[in-house]
């Protein structure tokens, strides 16, 4: 009578929702996801929150239309025009900067197109351009992406037919892409890293004040989701910009190099 006692209790317990089991969705870029930053940290946020995060790794467009439509709670992305409009347009608020990390031209050790040579980004994107080398984009409407064209537009030009391959695809898959074609292609440092030991791609240029990338989180409007885990969000946001989060970011390190910086408060 006993043991059937316990074994009704368990089932009772069982069936019970428990705390940690409240679902969080957040929509963010590839790169905090590949880079295993999300992985590295999210522990730490939902051991100290009732919430556990649901990660949907896309293109920050993706991110942000995601966030529109109401499909996810929260967005953690990097592009900051479309940042401010996604919030002008009601869709967003309470956006914080949590990060930053910088932008990399990346491509093959023997860099056919002599970009290392170069001090200026301008420069050698158009190393690029005059030597006909290839150059894969990432052409998901991503952070990533979006500054790309940006650059190409500020050169007033860009590699042309077969030496220009718009992929489609996360900063992942085009770094191995760009690897198995002896391509170069513009990532952000983290996923460079992260893909680095696997790809044999080397930095050729870097450190032009025009490379450097910002984090923002913003929380869905609940006013127009009325479903929206706004508590949940606003838990996350407060998190990754409290002491506590702001650790947890500068600590992350890939193969001991830091590779996300957190934004001044």
């Amino acid at each position: 009578m006993k043991s059937k006692y316990i074994v009704l209790c368990l089932l009772a317990a069982l069936s019970l929702p428990t705390w940690a089991q409240e679902i969080l969705k957040l929509s963010t870029t590839t790169s905090t996801e590949n880079s295993g930053l999300l992985k590295a940290i999210l522990p730490a946020f939902e051991a100290e929150s009732k919430f556990k995060v649901q990660v949907i790794a896309v293109g920050t467009g993706k991110a942000l239309e995601l966030a529109k439509n109401g499909d996810v709670d929260v967005a953690l992305v990097h592009a900051r025009e479309a940042e401010d409009q996604f919030v002008a347009a009601g869709h967003g608020v309470n956006r914080r900067d949590v990060m930053f990390n910088d932008f990399v031209i990346v491509g093959p050790e023997n860099d056919p197109a002599g970009v290392k040579k170069e001090k200026d980004l301008m420069q050698a994107l158009k190393k690029i351009v005059d030597a006909k080398q290839g150059f894969v984009s990432r052409g998901d409407n991503s952070g990533t992406e979006v500054m790309e064209q940006k650059y190409w537009k500020l050169l007033g030009d860009k590699p042309k037919g077969a030496a220009y391959v718009s992929a489609g695809l996360g900063m992942g898959e085009v770094l191995n892409m760009s690897a198995e074609m002896q391509a170069y292609t513009l990532s952000d440092r983290a996923t460079y890293y992260a893909y680095k030991a696997k790809t044999g791609l080397k930095i050729l240029f870097e450190g032009d004040e025009k490379m450097r990338n910002p984090y923002g989180v913003i929380a869905v409007n609940p006013a127009k989701y009325k479903d929206i885990n706004y508590k949940g969000a606003m838990s996350l946001i407060q998190w990754l910009t409290s002491e506590a989060g702001r650790k947890q970011i500068a600590a992350f390190k890939i193969n001991g190099e830091q590779v996300f910086f957190v934004s001044p408060q």
